[in-house]
């Protein structure tokens, strides 16, 4: 019987001054292992366990240490250097739920601190995960690994749960599916599972998609590869300008396409993990924006305006589609307008107080900050969702003659146009899908 995975999502609710002590201890303790570990570059839980067992943490937070630290340390991660901020990470059995249906507060959950002293916070959870919730509660979901996160004072529990699904069988799915013009049934729609896929400057690339009930399933950020991109980018225009001044023409281009060429590494590496990450979804299909005339469609003030019509958007879409091809994933577009502005609950137009924040202007939602490239995600997958997509000869007859730079002709990345190019943009996230 195949199984269906899902994060669900508590966001704990004001903690008294003594529990948000104890949250804090809880994650500085763990970070702290974590790097130390890291740092050791322990390739096996052995290695990891004499390095985290001297910490104040509890058993199921060294167990997901020692899970974690050898996928980083040359396994199936191989990282480079550590995200500023992991989530405090415990294994299944670390994490417990209570549910009281009678109070305001409906749900519960107890946080280890160390082995022998744990917290039992409030929490509100996602009106829309309830029944999978419930079914964690009544034992009958199998709970996975939890993670433990803070963002802007907000503290936040996301917890795996997995469970038994009937296999629906190919006639019951076509009959659900309205056919095409030729008769047969649409592959778009209920069939495909729509991948949103976001690019941008402060995360190089954003994907998500939701389930059956309309859910967020497995948000996946590459915030690190933008990241180091900026950080390219400025070093590139920076000693441009220095060299420049020098009359150094010829060292100028030796260095900036040694720069480009780094860029383009990661590039290709992002792109890949993105199709790596369709693959992974049952009949997915990746949509895009449409941002054909997107640098003449800008207008963020002159300062951002060369900034970024430096940024590669034409790349990556390029890279991103024959890379899907080459493993037979379908790739659509549908209309950017407004998708970094809409709530992908409610879909009020919001605001956003911080480059990695959303934050919705509708009091009745239960959507209040989010991760913004999440939200945006999560938008361009509901476009084609409800029907709207631009196929690629609708895209090639509204091409402008001569367009060099589209996002479907995979023009090359450009160097940056400005002398302030790549002011940090804050990466802070929000929401109870950053992870």
């Amino acid at each position: 019987m195949p199984e269906v995975t899902k994060t669900l999502e508590l966001r704990l609710v004001d903690p008294n001054a003594h529990k948000e002590r104890k949250l804090c201890e809880t994650r500085e303790a763990y970070q702290q292992a974590l790097q130390a570990a890291f740092d050791a570059d322990c390739t096996t839980q052995s290695a990891t366990n004499d390095i985290v067992v001297e910490y104040d943490l509890s058993g199921y937070a060294k167990n997901a240490l020692k899970q974690y630290v050898p996928q980083l340390c040359g396994g199936s991660y191989d990282t480079d250097e550590l995200h500023d901020d992991h989530p405090v990470k415990f294994t299944n059995e670390g994490v417990q739920l209570d549910h009281k249906p009678q109070n305001a507060l409906e749900w519960y959950v107890k946080i280890p601190h160390h082995d022998d002293y744990h917290l039992w916070i409030p929490a509100h959870a996602n009106p829309d995960q309830r029944d999978w919730l419930e079914a964690v509660y009544a034992g009958d979901v199998e709970m996975g690994e939890s993670r433990l996160l803070e963002r802007d004072g907000t503290w936040y529990l996301h917890i795996t749960a997995t469970r038994d699904v009937e296999e629906q069988s190919a006639t019951s799915a076509n009959e659900r599916t309205p056919p095409d013009s030729s008769g047969e049934p649409c592959l778009a729609g209920l069939d495909r599972t729509p991948i949103g896929v976001d690019i941008g400057e402060a995360s190089l690339v954003t994907v998500c998609h939701r389930d059956e009930s309309g859910s967020p399933v497995r948000p996946k950020l590459w915030a690190n590869d933008g990241k180091t991109v900026r950080r390219l980018r400025k070093t590139y225009f920076t000693a441009k300008r220095r060299l420049q001044r020098r009359g150094s023409e010829r060292t100028t281009e030796s260095y900036g396409e040694s720069l480009w060429n780094r860029i383009d590494h990661v590039v290709h590496r992002v792109t890949r993990e993105v199709v790596e990450y369709a693959e992974s979804v049952e009949n997915p299909v990746l949509v895009l924006e449409d941002l054909t005339y997107i640098r003449e469609n800008m207008d963020y003030g002159a300062y951002m305006n060369r900034r970024l019509h430096g940024w590669g958007f034409a790349k990556l879409h390029a890279q991103i589609r024959y890379k899907a091809a080459e493993k037979g994933i379908p790739v659509e577009t549908v209309n950017p307008r407004n998708t970094s502005k809409e709530c992908h609950a409610c879909g009020k137009v919001g605001s956003r107080p911080r480059q990695a924040t959303f934050r919705c202007s509708n009091d009745d939602c239960w959507v209040t900050e989010y991760q913004a490239d999440v939200n945006g995600a999560m938008n361009i997958a509901d476009r084609y969702r409800s029907g709207e997509s631009h196929r690629q000869s609708d895209r090639t007859s509204r091409q402008k003659a001569g367009d060099d730079d589209s996002a479907t002709d995979g023009a090359s990345l450009t160097g940056p146009q400005d002398s302030h190019a790549d002011a940090e943009p804050q990466q802070v996230t929000h929401g109870t899908n950053a992870s």
